[in-house]
């Protein structure tokens, strides 16, 4: 084998030209910018966030009645796994805080709300503005406190008075124990980082279809959906993990048996925690009130689509993710909203004739009402709350059981930064329609109603008073802060 030999001449010309490289490479690096994800950057750039997470099992410690489907016969039959309630406390540099709560319940009524905000203004100093619950409305919770007029009240649903003694027991014991869980997660605060991104999770189907008989709950594959998966995570100044906030607009009816059960939204979130052990996952239902999970009715496709939502979190926590900034602005507001003219007394006596016993037990409803106020009610004072997170991302929690077409329209209409429109916030009353979904009737559009305490369907108002309201409350809180 032959040896090429290399003279010293040309081996000092061959080392100036390994010298010369490298001191172009070397000048090279000191123009580089290094980019990293906006949550692993210097702390010089930082916000200086402090956040305290907290968590408490809320399932029954008995079996008792679920809420969610009218036609139950008999109490839960022990669980599959436990109901949870978690809050996020954020504080942002100016020391201005908010906290979010995420409740795997069926929802929580405008009473609990009034209570706890006032409970926790007066333990806590916590502006009401600054108080976010969203709950999952999952159909596999217990019942909580209803009004006296409330239909869990009537013997066809098969509550016993000491059934419904028991769910005011549970939703007494259950105030405590959220504002309990406030206070634990606003006594820890640590700094952090928040950044937003976001993924896709595709089990969500419209559930409103046309048939000759009108619109019918079935899988609509042409109808409207929000597949989007809003992700906010929370990491400490040395990038590790520490919560992640996580929505969906879906409602969370994978399940209807007799089993305490956080449906999909519960195994997502016990998947993502397992995935991530010490990491808190928060779950924020979404503008779902006409989107059903499809396929349906087994547990192991309400852990199917669980995995499908968890992954796409995960998807988006190795995606790029924004810096999110303060400080925190934030609003709660109530915007009036009209309903339709609503029956005669003649209608209402006829109708507690009916054959079927859900009509006639509202028109009982609504003529108690009318003995004893003279009246039946004809607004309802509807919660909107809109929480701005410096220039990098806006939240709006609206009430009530929101149909997709809010969400599509409000990110359609809202310039700027990341929009983040979540549903069931502050007071489950029933569903929020849009004016399309009102024309065309069905459930969504006004027959639940017949499993409310409420008069019937909304005014075609609807729509643009919360919209209005909406865009309202969100120019106050993106205004420039004056000193």
């Amino acid at each position: 084998m032959n040896r090429q030999i290399i003279s010293f001449p040309q081996r000092k010309h061959l080392a100036l030209n390994w010298m010369l490289l490298y001191l172009i490479a070397v000048a090279s690096l000191t123009c580089v910018k290094t980019v990293r994800l906006p949550y692993a950057r210097a702390n010089e750039q930082q916000p200086k966030w402090r956040a305290g997470v907290a968590s408490v099992v809320i399932t029954p410690d008995d079996s008792m009645w679920m809420a969610g489907y009218a036609a139950r016969t008999k109490p839960s039959e022990g669980k599959i796994h436990d109901l949870y309630a978690k809050a996020l406390a954020l504080e942002d540099v100016e020391g201005t805080r908010l906290v979010i709560v995420a409740v795997d319940l069926i929802g929580i009524n405008r009473e609990m709300r009034d209570w706890l905000e006032k409970e926790v203004n007066r333990r806590y100093q916590l502006d009401p503005a600054r108080l976010l619950i969203n709950a999952s409305h999952t159909h596999c919770g217990p019942v909580l406190r209803k009004s006296r007029h409330s239909i869990y009240g009537n013997s066809f649903y098969g509550l016993t008075p000491e059934q419904i003694q028991q769910c005011h027991e549970y939703s007494e014991h259950l105030q405590q124990k959220l504002v309990q869980l406030i206070g634990e997660a606003l006594d820890k605060p640590a700094p952090a980082r928040l950044a937003y991104t976001h993924a896709r999770a595709g089990f969500a189907m419209n559930r409103r279809l046309k048939t000759e008989r009108g619109f019918r709950i079935s899988p609509n594959p042409d109808g409207p959906v929000d597949h989007d998966v809003p992700v906010l995570r929370v990491d400490s100044p040395d990038g590790k993990l520490q919560a992640v906030v996580f929505g969906y607009a879906c409602h969370c009816t994978t399940l209807s048996f007799y089993k305490f059960c956080g449906d999909y939204a519960g195994f997502a979130q016990l998947y993502l925690e397992e995935a991530h052990p010490e990491v808190t996952a928060l779950f924020i239902a979404g503008c779902g009130g006409d989107q059903n999970p499809y396929p349906r009715r087994t547990l192991a496709l309400a852990q199917q689509h669980g995995r499908a939502l968890a992954n796409g979190v995960e998807a988006a926590l190795v995606s790029r993710a924004e810096r999110v900034r303060g400080p925190i602005q934030a609003v709660l507001e109530t915007v009036t909203l009209e309903f339709a003219k609503p029956p005669s007394r003649r209608q209402l006596e006829q109708q507690a004739k009916s054959s079927n016993k859900y009509e006639r037990r509202h028109a009982e409803v609504l003529l108690k009402e009318l003995e004893e106020t003279g009246k039946i009610r004809t607004t309802y004072p509807y919660l909107v709350q809109v929480v701005q997170f410096g220039d990098d991302l806006t939240l709006i929690a609206l009430a009530g059981e929101v149909v997709v077409d809010y969400s599509l329209r409000l990110k359609a209409e809202l310039a700027g930064p990341p929009l983040w429109v979540a549903g069931y916030c502050n007071d489950v009353f029933g569903y929020l329609p849009s004016v399309r979904v009102l024309k065309e009737g069905g459930y969504e559009g006004g027959g639940a109603m017949r499993y409310t305490e409420l008069p019937g369907p909304f005014a075609p108002s609807v729509e643009k008073r919360v919209i209005d309201k909406v865009h309202e409350l969100v120019n106050k809180v993106r205004a420039p802060k004056r000193n």
